[in-house]
């Protein structure tokens, strides 16, 4: 396995500036770039602000939907560990751990198919706003190149970002990352109600959505629509 090639690259930013000018999503393109790039199985997007999981911006397949709705749900994991550290975030083997370090989410990723996963945050300059998570199928390490090379797409990626959001209003998403981005709209409905009915910050109601799915053995989006239609009330 060689480097990011420089001609791999200028494809990638050909094709993103494509993406750019038609208004499309560059989510998926960024993706399979690092599959490919990277060779690894999968590859997502993710987006943070304010310590708050705001959705995926891309997923290269069914494995790694379910990684990122299993960190939005349980605020667990490597995309939530990368972009807290703003370092990388490496786990070679998810099934059987040197250390636990994600015990609620460990074991529904393994179930998925996730046997070695690794997480890259989104920087700029000090501003973190989100990650990059690759995975295995097969346990193991990157190799150091990989490791090198992931950090050259996770620039890229933010660039990506970045540039997209340069032209949007003030407080508004870009278009092309509305379309893209997966906001888990009724998530932050119901939080908000909880957060008036229980008396709670923001983050302790979230808290206390996240734990009722859990014990519940439900999905977060499931419950909060449930909470916003006042078919369940949480005490």
């Amino acid at each position: 396995m060689t480097g990011v090639r420089h001609d791999a690259l200028r494809e990638v930013l050909i094709g993103l500036g494509h993406d750019r000018d038609s208004g499309r999503d560059p989510g998926t393109r960024l993706v399979n770039a690092c599959v490919e790039v990277l060779e690894v199985t999968g590859a997502g997007i993710t987006l943070m602000v304010d310590d708050e999981n705001r959705g995926s911006l891309g997923a290269s397949d069914a494995a790694i939907r379910v990684v990122e709705d299993l960190q939005f749900a349980l605020g667990e994991g490597p995309c939530v560990d990368t972009y807290r550290s703003g370092l990388p975030v490496l786990e070679p083997r998810l099934a059987d751990p040197a250390h636990t370090r994600w015990p609620q989410f460990s074991g529904p990723a393994v179930s998925a198919g996730v046997q070695a996963i690794f997480g890259f945050p989104l920087v700029a300059g000090t501003v973190a706003i989100g990650a990059l998570d690759v995975y295995s199928d097969r346990p193991g390490d990157l190799l150091p190149l990989q490791v090198s090379d992931a950090l050259i797409m996770a620039d890229l990626v933010t660039r990506t970002v970045l540039e997209s959001q340069a032209d949007a209003l003030p407080g508004l998403l870009a278009p092309q990352l509305g379309d893209a981005l997966h906001v888990r709209t009724a998530v932050h409905q119901a939080t908000g109600m909880l957060s008036v009915q229980l008396d709670l910050s923001l983050a302790d109601a979230l808290a206390c959505l996240r734990a009722y799915a859990f014990a519940d053995g439900r999905a977060i989006n499931d419950v909060a629509r449930a909470v916003v239609e006042r078919r369940l009330h949480i005490d």
